[in-house]
């Protein structure tokens, strides 16, 4: 059995964390094989929208903490790191949704968080337990302070206490709260909208938004200058400025 489901359907890939017995707890071999698919997803050209998810009742509890055999530091002995995973899916310039079906926990936080919308089913919880359990964490003080105010952030991570899904939608860090049977079919209504629109100008976007939050103004300005015009010269620019004046739907091939 795949420790991580990969499936293509048209433009937009369908990624499952699959140990659904260990509430897709994250271990060695999980997290190679995030780190594997990321990398062909990205260098895909066709492949336009990632969506990220788990089976079972969990998105991901996080680290597989019982895999460390009594060793914190059990998940470091590798190449690659959840530090690199987690700079590496930020760096993606195509939209990647995470769909949370259930717990979604320290490094399982920090995975959605490296995703660019994050729509939760109403039975999600959302946490940092790390200071219950005498460990520390690389997505809550790195990106958990980021994507909400840092009296927040901190509250739940010097508590480890649970988050729930009304209050992560408050605190903006989800999108948006639906029935737990609907999740998929709301994710998938969410990806069709974006499969209307071109997929440069939605990587452009993101890739000046990502690389413009350590700039100054000046700088994010012009760094969205020099992306447009290369956009303006892409043959989907020229498609839909054309479908525009001939009042027609464009078809974008994403060239």
């Amino acid at each position: 059995m795949a420790v991580v489901e990969y499936e293509v359907k048209g433009h937009v890939a369908y990624v499952t964390l699959n140990r659904p017995d260990k509430l897709n707890a994250i271990d060695v071999a999980m997290r190679d094989e995030l780190w594997r698919i990321m990398h062909e997803f990205n260098d895909d050209p066709q492949q336009w929208i990632a969506v990220i998810t788990g089976n079972g009742r969990a998105f991901s509890v996080g680290h597989d903490l019982a895999a460390m055999s009594g060793r914190s530091d059990a998940l470091y002995d590798t190449e690659i790191s959840t530090e690199d995973l987690y700079v590496y899916q930020s760096q993606i310039f195509k939209p990647i949704i995470a769909a949370i079906n259930g717990f979604c926990l320290a490094q399982g936080g920090g995975i959605a968080l490296a995703s660019d919308i994050r729509i939760a089913s109403d039975k999600a919880q959302f946490g940092w337990p790390q200071a219950k359990r005498g460990i520390g964490s690389v997505s809550g003080p790195c990106m958990l302070a980021q994507r909400v105010p840092m009296n927040l952030a901190l509250e739940y991570l010097f508590t480890g206490e649970m988050i729930s899904p009304q209050r992560a939608y408050e605190m903006g860090l989800i999108n948006k709260i639906v029935p737990h049977d609907d999740l998929m079919a709301e994710v998938d209504k969410f990806v069709q909208q974006l499969l209307q629109n071109a997929p440069l100008p939605m990587r452009t976007m993101k890739e000046v938004a990502v690389r413009g939050a350590y700039m100054r103004l000046e700088d994010r300005v012009r760094l969205a200058g020099i992306v447009n015009r290369r956009l303006q010269r892409t043959d989907d620019a020229l498609e839909g400025i054309k479908a525009f004046q001939e009042k027609r739907t464009p078809v974008f091939k994403g060239s």
